[in-house]
C-alpha cells in the first residue's frame, strides 16, 4: 500500500475507536459459550444414533470454539474488557475451555506484534519461514526439516495435535513465575474438567465428541494464522528497513470471508486492521476497515485465492514476494 504515507497517523486516529463495550462483550460471551455448550450435549447425545451425526455436529461446534477463543484472543490484548484483572480471569477460563494457557499465549503473541514481518526477529509466534538464500544454505536434512513442518499435511493434520498436546502444555524457556503459574493452573484446570466429563460421560464419548471439536478447531486457527501473514506480496524487512506500521497493514491480510465465516472466526478476517491497532476489540475491526477510504481499498483475498498461499514456500528477499521451491530449482538452473 504504497498510497499511505500517513500510517503512523493513521493508526492514532483509528486507536480512538474501537474500544471495548462490555455490554456486546457480554453478549458476545453468551452467543459463543452457550451455543457451544449446547452443541457439545447434543454432540454427545447424537452417539447413541450415529457417529456420523456427531462428527457433523462437531462441524459447528469447533466453529463456536474458534469464536471463543477470539474472545481468549482479546483477553490476551487486554481489549476485551476495561479492566485489566476481568480480561485475566475472562482470558484464563477461555483458554482452559480452548486448552491455552492464558499469560503464555498472552506474552507469545505480544512477540508476535512487534516483530511481525522482521526478519531479523523471527522465531516467536510465527510461522516458520526461511528466505530464499537460507534454505539453499541448508544442509539436505535442513531442508527436509523444512519441507515436512510447511508440508500442509503436516502443518494442518498433525499441527493441531502438537499445539494442544506438547506445545501449550509446557511453559517457554525463561518465562516469569506468574506465566509459569498460569501454565500450571490452567493445566490442572484441563485435567479436572476432562476427569470430570470422562467420570460422568464416559472416556470414549469425551473423545469422540471433544477430540474433533478440538481438531477442526485447530485445523482452521492455523489456517486462518497461516494465510494472515503468508501471501504472495506480503511484507518482510530486515530491522534496520523494517517498520511497525508498515508491516501491520501491508504484512497482514484482509482476509474476506462469507458472512457467516467472518461471524464465527469474529472478524479475524480483518487482519490489517487488528495489527494495525491491537487493543481494538474483535467486533469493532470492520467498523474501522470501513471508517477510512485507503483502508476499505486494500485488496482482498478470498477462498479461492488463499488456497493458493499453499504453494508458497520460501521468501525471496529481492523480489520481495513468496515463492515456491520449484522457483529456486529454475532459478539455479537459468543461473
Amino acid at each position: 500500500m504504497k498510497s499511505l504515507e500517513n500510517l503512523n497517523r493513521l493508526k492514532m486516529d483509528l486507536a480512538a475507536h474501537g474500544k471495548s463495550d462490555w455490554r456486546k462483550s457480554v453478549w458476545q460471551m453468551i452467543n459463543s459459550i452457550v451455543p457451544f455448550i449446547a452443541l457439545w450435549y447434543l454432540a454427545y447425545h447424537s452417539l447413541t444414533i450415529s457417529v456420523w451425526l456427531t462428527l457433523a455436529l462437531a462441524i459447528p461446534a469447533a466453529g463456536f470454539l474458534i469464536r471463543i477463543f477470539i474472545i481468549f484472543h482479546d483477553c490476551c490484548h487486554l481489549s476485551y474488557f476495561s479492566s485489566k484483572k476481568v480480561n485475566a480471569i475472562i482470558g484464563t477460563i477461555t483458554g482452559i475451555l480452548t486448552f491455552f494457557p492464558y499469560e503464555q499465549w498472552k506474552n507469545e503473541h505480544a512477540i508476535h506484534h512487534a516483530t511481525s514481518g522482521n526478519l531479523s526477529r523471527r522465531g516467536t509466534g510465527d510461522i516458520w519461514t526461511l528466505t530464499t538464500d537460507e534454505y539453499a544454505a541448508l544442509s539436505r536434512w535442513g531442508r527436509l526439516g523444512y519441507r515436512l513442518y510447511r508440508n500442509p499435511l503436516v502443518m494442518f493434520g498433525l499441527g493441531p495435535i502438537y499445539i494442544f498436546l506438547v506445545a501449550y502444555r509446557m511453559n517457554r524457556k525463561n518465562a516469569k513465575r506468574k506465566e509459569r503459574f498460569n501454565t500450571y493452573l490452567t493445566n490442572v484446570a484441563i485435567v479436572l474438567l476432562m476427569a470430570v466429563l470422562c467420570l460422568t460421560l464416559g472416556w470414549k464419548e469425551v473423545l469422540l465428541v471433544y477430540g474433533p471439536i478440538l481438531y477442526l478447531s485447530g485445523m482452521a486457527g492455523i489456517w486462518l494464522f497461516y494465510v494472515q501473514h503468508q501471501f504472495e506480496d506480503t511484507y518482510f524487512e530486515w530491522a534496520q528497513e523494517w517498520e511497525y506500521v508498515k508491516a501491520a497493514v501491508e504484512g497482514s491480510s484482509y482476509y474476506k470471508l462469507p458472512r457467516i465465516l467472518q461471524w464465527m472466526t469474529g472478524n479475524i478476517g480483518f487482519h490489517h486492521i487488528h495489527h494495525l491497532v491491537p487493543q481494538a476489540t474483535n467486533y469493532s475491526l470492520q467498523k474501522l476497515h470501513e471508517s477510512n477510504e485507503l483502508l476499505k481499498a486494500v485488496p482482498a483475498i478470498g477462498i479461492r485465492l488463499s488456497l493458493k498461499s499453499l504453494q508458497y514456500r520460501l521468501w525471496d528477499d529481492k523480489a520481495k514476494r513468496f515463492v515456491g521451491y520449484r522457483y529456486l530449482k529454475n532459478k539455479k538452473a537459468t543461473a
